[in-house]
């Protein structure tokens, strides 16, 4: 069961892929994490306990890398929810990549086996094969895609020249991204994951600091590879195992489905296992077992909202 038919009582609710949000007033709002799983810009299915861990994830990644960037975070008064600044997104999000992967006309090793050489404003080697680790973790801009279409893909040149940002913010923006994603990986190879790529996005607090928002290194915002496979897979010329996302749009993948029309059915045991992988994901990278608050979500989260003095 998800939150989305659960009326708390505050007014201005908007809604994403998978979160709720709400205006609190003072500059805050509440950010509430649904079990809704999207894939193919499309909501396929409640997975229990994702938001949980989508949320309970994100807060404790916000905590460890506090020391690079600040980020919107006020309290977290519930498993599902954040109290969050108000501030403004930058128009421009960014994606890290530290392997050569993708299938997708826009992904880099697809433009890459066509003889592409210079990609998002960078250089690449002769001889790179798919899915093995690049030089160095290359930062690709992207804008963001509005109701009608993808994001553009921009070099780091053209958000200057373009005018999305200014030298000084992107100079900050590109900086922390790169921070980010080394401490990502750290984490990711102490759990036994390799942390393929990932998406950051930032916004502007009222004070004019840039801040990180959204979500960092989860399932939902990041690829990550299992360690223990990785070569020995790739050798044999099979895709890495995936420990993310990806694991149900693969499922969906081997049933012929891509996006396009109806959502085919799938085993119901997918989603059970979706939740599982979820799960342990949180505990591999936090170290910590996984406490699920009480289930379902919205009789749970109106009385702990009522509790932090949020509802009245």
């Amino acid at each position: 069961m998800t939150f989305d038919s659960c009326d708390i009582g505050l007014a201005g609710k908007r809604s994403g892929k998978v979160r709720d949000w709400y205006p609190l007033g003072d500059g805050k709002r509440l950010i509430v994490t649904t079990d809704r799983l999207s894939a193919f810009d499309r909501a396929l299915a409640a997975v229990a306990y994702k938001g949980q861990v989508l949320n309970q994830l994100a807060a404790w990644w916000f905590d460890a890398t506090a020391d690079i960037i600040g980020n919107h975070v006020v309290s977290m008064p519930d498993p599902n929810a954040i109290v969050a600044l108000d501030v403004e997104p930058l128009p421009i999000e960014v994606i890290v990549r530290g392997y050569i992967t993708g299938v997708t006309s826009t992904a880099l090793w697809y433009r890459y086996s066509l003889g592409e050489r210079s990609i998002y404003g960078y250089d690449f080697p002769e001889g790179l094969r798919k899915n093995q680790p690049l030089p160095f973790p290359i930062v690709t801009p992207t804008t963001k895609g509005g109701p009608t279409g993808h994001d553009e893909r921009l070099s780091c040149a053209e958000v200057v020249g373009q005018g999305h940002l200014d030298e000084a913010t992107w100079t900050i923006v590109h900086s922390a991204a790169l921070a980010l994603f080394a401490r990502g990986q750290e984490r990711a190879k102490a759990a036994g994951l390799a942390l393929v790529d990932t998406k950051y996005e930032f916004g502007r607090a009222p004070d004019g600091s840039i801040l990180l928002i959204d979500e960092v290194h989860t399932p939902d915002s990041s690829r990550y590879w299992k360690a223990d496979s990785y070569r020995s897979r790739v050798e044999a010329g099979l895709e890495p195992e995936c420990f993310d996302k990806e694991f149900v749009r693969l499922a969906f993948a081997e049933l012929g489905y891509r996006g396009d029309g109806p959502v085919p059915p799938v085993r119901e045991s997918l989603w059970d296992e979706t939740s599982a992988l979820y799960r342990s994901a949180y505990e591999r990278l936090t170290g910590k077992a996984f406490e699920p608050g009480e289930y379902p979500v919205g009789p749970r989260l109106e009385r702990n909202l009522r509790a932090a003095g949020i509802l009245r």
